[in-house]
């Protein structure tokens, strides 16, 4: 049996999928209602957990488990209202209920997630970044505190580990790509419609497309569907243990994937691409590399190439198959 907390969301959703084709008894956890309906009629066992409630955490079964996966957490994409201490009660607490969860049941397996932006000072294009890399993040921005309270979670897992041999892996992940529910993110406070879902909505209606700053900016971006083929894979094997990149292992430039989208997405008019290297684009290149995950696991991602990866994205859109989770986000 396999425990997905927080697999009410967008990789937990994927993740569920990918269990059930495998034939795994699954019980997922959350708080939305809409997705909880939709698998009660899947006859999907849910059961409704707050993270920071180390009650809550009763309700979970106490044998048979050959692993939790721990998808829930506060981002900042999805906060409204900036609170400090939802951070700390959710991420860092959340993750010492599900760690205490996992000892006390002598459970070993534990896959969690972090950000990407632990290292944020440390991007470039021009080398990978590897595990053994020192963080070094920002520590101003509406990220800074959601950063912080992944790194402590982190290096709970970490101890656990050492102090319990337990199996905890942390997956660093950047942007992932896939259907979901954040075609609109928060920031700053600020809902705004998220840069790809800007681009697929200019291509379909038509409309010119502008590339700010830097045209030819890198960036390693992953595929959801990688990310929960990597999850599995982690879950079926003892030789996975503490950090690991989880990207797709090569960069893709904004220019390419404009390109990539007004291809895919044109339905009369072909959208143009106009340059605007005047106008401020916060954004930086980035490269990880995924040796270890690969070396350790197995890791081989299906979707690293970008056109692909859209190709299944656009595919995904068509089928419908992920509508209910569009339409289950909870606004803030």
């Amino acid at each position: 049996m396999i425990i997905v907390i927080g697999g009410s969301g967008f990789i937990g959703s994927y993740l569920i999928e990918k269990l059930l084709e495998e034939h795994e008894e699954v019980i997922l956890t959350g708080r939305n209602p809409k997705v909880m309906e939709y698998y009660k009629g899947r006859n999907v066992q849910f059961i409704e957990l707050s993270m920071e409630n180390a009650e809550d955490f009763l309700k979970l079964p106490t044998e048979n488990v050959s692993g939790v996966v721990l998808l829930a957490g506060l981002l900042p994409a999805n906060v409204k209202d900036y609170n400090i201490y939802q951070y700390i009660d959710v991420n860092i607490k959340g993750t010492i209920n599900t760690l205490e969860y996992c000892r006390k049941n002598n459970i070993k397996k534990l896959i969690s997630t972090t950000t990407y932006a632990d290292v944020q000072n440390l991007w470039s294009k021009d080398r990978a970044i590897i595990e053994e890399d020192k963080r070094d993040f920002n520590y101003t921005g509406d990220h800074a505190v959601y950063v912080i309270s992944k790194n402590a979670a982190g290096d709970i897992i970490e101890h656990y580990n050492q102090e319990y041999d337990m199996q905890g892996c942390i997956f660093r992940l950047p942007m992932v790509y896939g259907v979901g529910p954040h075609g609109s993110i928060y920031v700053d406070g600020v809902l705004k419609k998220s840069g790809i879902q800007t681009f697929i909505d200019k291509a379909i209606n038509g409309e010119d497309i502008e590339i700010w700053g830097d045209a030819y900016l890198e960036r390693d971006i992953v595929y959801v569907k990688d990310v929960v083929q990597a999850i599995y894979k982690a879950l079926k094997t003892s030789n996975a243990k503490g950090l690991y990149n989880m990207t797709s292992g090569q960069t893709v430039t904004l220019e390419e994937q404009v390109k990539v989208i007004i291809d895919l997405f044109t339905q009369d008019k072909k959208s143009k691409i106009v340059y605007r290297p005047e106008m401020k684009n916060t954004g930086t290149s980035f490269l990880f590399s995924i040796e270890k995950a690969h070396k350790d696991f197995g890791y081989t991602p299906e979707y690293k190439d970008y056109r692909i990866m859209m190709e299944d994205y656009k595919k995904e859109l068509s089928k419908h198959s992920y509508d209910f989770l569009i339409q289950s986000r909870v606004k803030n």
